[in-house]
């Protein structure tokens, strides 16, 4: 999994650029937090505003706004009347853009993306958003459907899960297929380390993610890898506040066990799935457009 995912970023950015110029009414955000400078890409459909419908929309693991699967999901939405605000978690660094560097120290956390989640809510709430529909992929949907969980407000109206993270892509089994080693050590070293008072110090050579011999603080390590019921999106959805919609690819190897995850969940009265046939983890071409229609056909409900 750890290769084809590698790959794909690395034909994602090649495409990025086509799928910017179509993003007509695109404009830059940026707001400082925490001594970080935090940006976001805000595409505004013709003729609505704030107070309109509005998706708040999280990409994936170490990825970006401005891959192409996010830039023509929101020129998509778009065109179904829908704006949309992109957003780039910092991922500890300021101002941050492109993918990322595995060979920069990691000194970020899944769980912060839940505080700049809410950083970016706050600033949609300041213009006057009242009806937030909140969107992730991947790990960003396992991240979102967090947040939509344990700190639920009144702007958010809807929830959409874009073939988000199970817990199997967090396992400590998934670690041990991808980089040919048990995870136990490393674990038990981070969290001494973190027992020490040393939480924030580097460890060395550590495989982390996707990115081998990386330099991961203990602190990091341990919030990726610590096993959270949390990690499992199914079982967020058990917790539904908010009408939710999955969307899953039928072809999706990434996150492959999500049907039968949302199937054993039995009837959710606040959740929705849509299968799109054909569609990949990456929900390319067509399938772009096919979860825009989905998401339209989801807010008019």
């Amino acid at each position: 999994m750890k290769q084809s995912l590698k790959q794909t970023l690395m034909s994602g950015l090649l495409a990025s650029s086509l799928a910017f110029a179509g993003l007509v009414n695109a404009e830059e955000i940026k707001q400082t937090w925490q001594g970080k400078t935090l940006n976001a890409n805000l595409e505004m459909a013709d003729g609505k505003s704030y107070s309109d419908e509005f998706v708040l929309l999280l990409h994936g693991t170490l990825t970006h706004k401005g891959r192409s699967t996010y830039m023509a999901l929101q020129q998509n939405l778009a065109e179904q009347g829908i704006s949309s605000l992109s957003i780039n978690l910092s991922l500890g660094l300021n101002d941050r853009d492109g993918e990322y560097d595995c060979a920069v120290p990691h000194t970020h956390k899944h769980t912060d993306a839940l505080d700049e989640v809410g950083v970016w809510l706050d600033w949609l709430e300041q213009q006057g958003a009242q009806q937030v529909t909140l969107m992730g992929h991947s790990r960003g949907g396992n991240q979102i459907a967090w947040f939509a969980t344990e700190r639920d407000r009144d702007s958010i109206a809807n929830v959409v899960l874009w073939a988000p993270a199970t817990g199997a892509q967090q396992s400590h089994e998934s670690y041990e297929a991808s980089f040919g080693k048990p995870i136990a050590p490393i674990l038990s070293q981070a969290q001494q380390q973190i027992r020490a008072g040393k939480g924030d110090e580097l460890m060395q050579g550590i495989d982390f993610i996707y990115c081998q011999d990386a330099q991961v603080t203990a602190a990091a390590f341990v919030d990726y890898y610590d096993i959270k019921p949390q990690f499992d999106t199914p079982t967020l959805l058990k917790s539904a506040k908010k009408p939710i919609l999955v969307i899953i690819g039928s072809d999706d190897d990434v996150v492959a066990d999500l049907p039968s995850a949302i199937a054993a969940l039995g009837d959710l009265a606040k959740v929705q799935t849509v299968t799109i046939d054909g569609a990949d983890h990456f929900f390319l071409d067509f399938y772009n457009e096919d979860s825009a229609t989905a998401v339209r056909e989801f807010l008019n409900n």
